[in-house]
Parts: structure tokens; C-alpha cells; sequence
């Protein structure tokens, strides 16, 4: 009786860690979606554009300085030592607002960046749960971070995803793929 029931005891433990490794996992590389997404395309222009009215800003800053600063270089032989240090506290002056614009401009652009990247990200992520679902998937781990991935025990669900996205995951891989010249 109690062979039967180590037997049995057995038997079932052996089904159930054969049930725990029946997971189906998956794994995807989201850069090349991500990058390849019209949002992403659009997202990239406004930032562009932004960064682009705030160089020409920092550009009317660093045109002020060097005009002040030819006309004290022009004029310097001809000043009081007075007007000379009251000039040269407002080149250090401007000088000093240039740089602070330039660190809040730097910081303005990441914030941008974050606010408008950020929805993209979130739609990636959902749609990841959606096909992960879909597909009865346990667990999902990032393509671009895995070393050795053995393809017939894992699944890669990039292209499923990137279709679901309106991407071309054929297109999109080709351009990740293809070295820039």
C-alpha cells in the first residue's frame, strides 16, 4: 500500500512540474516598432520642430553677445575703467543667460520627448498584452536584452505585435538592420 502511494505520489508531482514547464513564453524587440510607428514619425517631427524654435532663440542670444562684445572690443581703448567693468558685467551677464537657456532648453526637449513618446510606449505595451493574451503567452521577455533564446520552446512575437500596430515588420527590421552610410 504504501508503494502504491508513493507511486502515486510520484506520478503526480511529475505531472504537476511538467504542467509548471508548459508555460508558453515569448519574447519581442519593440525598437524596431517603436521606431517604425507613424506616431513615433510624427512625435520626432515635433520635437524636431521645437528643438528648432529654441535654437534659433539660443541663436538670438549668442547674436546680442557677440554684437556687445565687437562693440566692446571696438570701443575698450576709449572707456573709463567704470564703463569697461559695467560693460564687461553685461557680457558676463548675457553670457550667464545663455548657458542657464541652453540647460533649460536641454531640459525642455527631454520633457517634450517624454510627453509625447510616452502614449506611444503605453499603445506598445498594451497591444504586447493583448497578442500575449491572444496567443495564451505566460510571460513575454524583451527580445533586444536576451542572449540565447532556443526557437522552438520560445516564440517571437514582434511581428505579430508590429502588425497589430499598422508597422511593416519586414520593412522595419530591414531598416534596423541596413548600416547607415
Amino acid at each position: 500500500m504504501k508503494k502504491v502511494l508513493k507511486l502515486t505520489l510520484a506520478v503526480v508531482c511529475v505531472m504537476f512540474t511538467s504542467s509548471l514547464f508548459a508555460q508558453k513564453i515569448g519574447y519581442i524587440n519593440t525598437d524596431p516598432i517603436v521606431a517604425n510607428m507613424a506616431e513615433t514619425k510624427e512625435a520626432m517631427t515635433k520635437i524636431e520642430a521645437f528643438a528648432k524654435d529654441l535654437s534659433a532663440q539660443a541663436e538670438t542670444l549668442q547674436v546680442e553677445f557677440n554684437t556687445k562684445f565687437q562693440e566692446y572690443q571696438k570701443n575698450a581703448e576709449g572707456m573709463t575703467d567704470s564703463i569697461k567693468q559695467l560693460k564687461e558685467k553685461e557680457l558676463d551677464d548675457i553670457s550667464n543667460r545663455i548657458q542657464q537657456f541652453e540647460q533649460i532648453a536641454q531640459q525642455d526637449i527631454q520633457k517634450k520627448q517624454q510627453e509625447l513618446m510616452t502614449p506611444i510606449y503605453e499603445k506598445v505595451k498594451t497591444t504586447i498584452n493583448e497578442v500575449a493574451k491572444a496567443g495564451n503567452y505566460s510571460v513575454i521577455l524583451p527580445g533586444n536584452a536576451l542572449i540565447y533564446v532556443d526557437a522552438a520552446t520560445v516564440a517571437d512575437i514582434s511581428k505579430d505585435v508590429a502588425t497589430k500596430l499598422g508597422v511593416d515588420w519586414d520593412k522595419a527590421t530591414a531598416a534596423a538592420t541596413t548600416p547607415a552610410q
